[in-house]
């Protein structure tokens, strides 16, 4: 009868563990907000960062609009692969911030940033394709929008929705934009964005392997410049394994780098 009681006694126990587990896991994972929230909450935040020229240079759509054409090539065959859920609802607005820091972050609905400094840095087009659907996925995903509310609160989140905390906006953007640890992604979002980045490019003519030969590019050098995509962009050691796995199951197919053409962007820059 003692071994019957205590065995009901664990059972009880573990499937009050994995409870607490799984309840663990949905909500770090609840996203409250709806679609159109993250249209408007990325909206707030990136008329922050374009109204204050002093503190993000972005550049000028019009005075460099050959980089811009660039970079809207890019975008919209990222978003044409047909492998996002929201490429059609998104805005997805592309800017470059002129900086020499090597980084680029994502907002809820879909904009995107990305330092002068990041484009410098990369050897090729597929590599840089990579980082920008790495980004993209964050924001399709709704990673930001989750992380955002983990951090702020959804009553936090709701009142600047609703214009009652405007300077919340303003801590966000300068929160992305110098990489604070706080706003760093969960090592399992970025194992997701990794993953979804390889498949968006796949069926692109990039070589989907890109963003693997950037972290491994990272991997090489000395300093701690390149450290500042790391605090918003966890770095386990496995992730270029995995991506590289991720490839091999999509078939292995080897696609193009186009460095010719990755030069002429770097030249439309300041």
């Amino acid at each position: 009868m003692k071994n019957n009681r205590d065995r009901i006694y664990r059972v009880t126990f573990l499937g009050f563990l994995v409870v607490i587990f799984i309840s663990c896991h949905v909500i770090s994972r609840l996203n409250i907000f709806s679609v159109e929230d993250d249209i408007r909450m990325g909206q707030e935040i990136t008329n922050q960062i374009l109204n204050n020229p002093d503190d993000y240079p972005v550049l000028d759509k019009n005075e460099y609009s050959e980089a811009y054409e660039h970079l809207y090539r890019i975008r919209d065959s990222i978003l044409a692969s047909g492998e996002l859920q929201y490429a059609d609802q998104f805005d997805w607005d592309v800017y470059i911030i002129d900086e020499d820091v090597l980084n680029a972050f994502s907002l809820p609905g879909g904009n995107t940033f990305y330092y002068t400094g990041l484009i410098e840095y990369l050897d090729d087009e597929a590599s840089f394709a990579g980082v920008m659907a790495h980004e993209f996925a964050h924001s399709d995903l709704r990673h930001s929008t989750t992380r955002l509310t983990q951090i702020y609160g959804y009553q936090v989140i709701l009142s600047m929705l609703m214009g009652e905390d405007p300077s919340l906006a303003a801590e966000i953007a300068a929160d992305l934009a110098l990489g604070l640890t706080t706003l760093a992604y969960s090592r399992g979002d970025e194992y997701e964005a990794d993953e979804h980045a390889v498949k968006y490019i796949y069926s692109t003519s990039w070589d989907s392997r890109g963003i693997a030969r950037f972290f491994e590019k990272m991997e090489l050098e000395d300093g701690e410049d390149w450290m500042v995509y790391f605090s918003t962009h966890p770095h386990p050691n496995d992730r270029i394994d995995r991506i590289y796995e991720h490839w091999e199951n999509l078939g292995g197919e080897k696609g193009n780098n186009y460095k010719d053409r990755y030069q002429a962007f770097k030249e439309s820059l300041p």
